[in-house]
């Protein structure tokens, strides 16, 4: 989610555009053509393990929706190549979660699941990467205790710190530096509010509050 729509390639969602997004594999067709760039239903399905016919049914969903639109210039009326219309999705209206809870929801879960595939991939090709890249990798947490306000703070600091760095595209390799590679960075901030502590005060770390086995 984001505060403001100060990005000119960025698409807000609203309502409807929520309901489009709510569903896997449009979340995954939209990230892999803004990755990749503009390709066919055909290749899209061969990338992301569906049948062509699943693919070419959800992209026209998209491009209805305004989300991806077809690439004029390339293919013809038998091959048609879809690109995404924007580089970035934002949720920011702060009521639609509330209008559309299940949609909502939805999409939040989609965005995660296309997360985890992505983090999955990166293992599974860890042991094979070149030694200078392999020790690029990172996974962390840190557990703070801060304010709404702290953590709306937080949020746009690290936003700000990776706005510094050079963003990518289907375009951008032509720019870079010869050994830049792409570099997916991928940012969590859970909320985890207490629970309220049982009537008999709070258990002592390691015991268990509930039946204890036999």
């Amino acid at each position: 989610m984001a505060d403001t729509n100060d990005r000119p390639d960025s698409v807000v969602l609203d309502a409807r555009g929520l309901r489009v997004l709510a569903h896997p594999l449009r979340v995954q067709l939209v990230g892999t053509l803004r990755k990749y760039g503009p390709s066919t239903a055909t290749r899209l399905a061969e990338r992301l393990g569906v049948n062509s016919g699943t693919a070419s049914y959800h992209l026209r969903r998209l491009g209805a929706a305004g989300f991806v639109e077809e690439d004029t210039d390339r293919g013809n009326a038998r091959d048609r190549w879809w690109r995404a219309v924007h580089r970035m999705t934002e949720l920011n209206d702060a009521d639609l979660a509330d209008r559309e809870p299940e949609a909502t929801l939805t999409y939040l879960q989609s965005v995660a699941s296309a997360y985890t595939l992505r983090t999955q991939q990166t293992l599974n090709e860890l042991q094979t990467m070149p030694r200078a890249w392999r020790d690029t990798f990172d996974m962390s947490d840190w557990v703070l205790r801060l304010t709404p306000e702290e953590a709306l703070a937080l949020r746009g600091e690290l936003r700000a710190v990776v706005d510094r760095y050079r963003k990518d595209g289907p375009e951008a390799a032509a720019n870079a530096p010869e050994d830049a590679e792409r570099v997916t960075v991928v940012t969590h901030l859970l909320p985890e509010l207490d629970a309220p502590a049982p009537a008999d005060g709070p258990a002592e770390p390691g015991e268990t509050t509930g039946p204890r086995p036999s």
